[in-house]
């Protein structure tokens, strides 16, 4: 059995918080690149011109990418074999982006109940989602999540008889009612299968993969193909100023389900996609 203190988890997430909110990844950076060089609308190219310029200016001076500093998303993949000791996994957590968010200057973004609307001051509680997995290590996953984005997502029951062009006309139609709402280019996360719950979970899981992974199974890679290409030819582009990038990547997880169910999610994630993860 390994040990791991909660002071060591407390400190990673502190960091994880403040340096995703500041670096943009560069997968996401070389996407965004390409897409300049491909885009047709001089505004379009001067949009992705602006983002690039501003992720550089964040990096530089070490400020937030984007003024949203977003409800703090963190997945955890346990190992079955790990201790915590010191106190409270989940308090660790909530410390570490309560420090994080503090000594970061982030934007405290979160309300105490979702009516009577006073904020919480630190940006917790996180929203903490804990996965047990053979091993000894602790893996920290830490998902800023900004609510513009996070508006134009939506999660809906099919029935299996829509089938495969069901769930491609409901992602495509999310992101051409969103038009400009979540920051385009986006990637768009995408859920099918499982349960309600589940369906939206993987659409969330989803918007981390790095930019170009596809899924392993060919069926579901070249439905991620497919999508991406017809996001693109929506015309809605960077800021929708009109384009050919709408979307930098669409990404696709997928769970078994019930036989009277065809659940779909799609989870939208603007162009400062950040995230950033550490092993214990």
């Amino acid at each position: 059995m390994r040990e791991i203190k909660t002071d060591q988890i407390v400190q990673t997430v502190r960091s994880l918080c403040i340096e995703a909110n500041i670096h943009l990844r560069q997968d996401v950076i070389d996407r965004i690149q390409s897409c300049r060089d491909q885009e047709t609308s001089t505004i379009g190219r001067q949009v992705l011109g602006q983002i690039l310029e501003n992720a550089d200016v964040a990096r530089t001076s070490a400020m937030p990418i984007c003024q949203d500093t977003g409800a703090t998303v963190v997945l955890l993949k346990v190992g079955q074999d790990v201790h915590i000791t010191g106190g409270s996994l989940s308090e660790a957590i909530h410390e570490g982006v309560r420090q994080g968010y503090e000594e970061g200057f982030l934007r405290k973004s979160i309300v105490q109940d979702p009516f009577r609307r006073t904020n919480t001051g630190d940006n917790t509680p996180a929203f903490i989602h804990t996965e047990i997995v053979p091993g000894d290590q602790l893996k920290i996953t830490i998902i800023p999540k900004g609510g513009g984005s996070e508006n134009m997502s939506e999660a809906r029951m099919l029935t299996p008889s829509q089938g495969l062009e069901g769930v491609k006309q409901f992602v495509i139609n999310r992101v051409r009612i969103s038009g400009g709402n979540p920051c385009p280019p986006v990637i768009v996360g995408v859920g099918i299968g499982g349960t309600l719950e589940v369906c939206t979970f993987l659409a969330k899981k989803a918007i981390i993969r790095p930019i170009g992974q596809r899924h392993p199974d060919s069926f579901y890679a070249e439905l991620e193909t497919s999508l991406l290409n017809e996001i693109n030819q929506l015309g809605i582009g960077p800021q929708a100023f009109g384009g050919r990038c709408t979307a930098l990547e669409v990404f696709v997880e997928v769970r078994p389900c019930h036989i009277a169910s065809l659940p779909v999610a799609v989870n939208m994630q603007c162009h400062a996609a950040r995230h950033g993860e550490a092993v214990l």
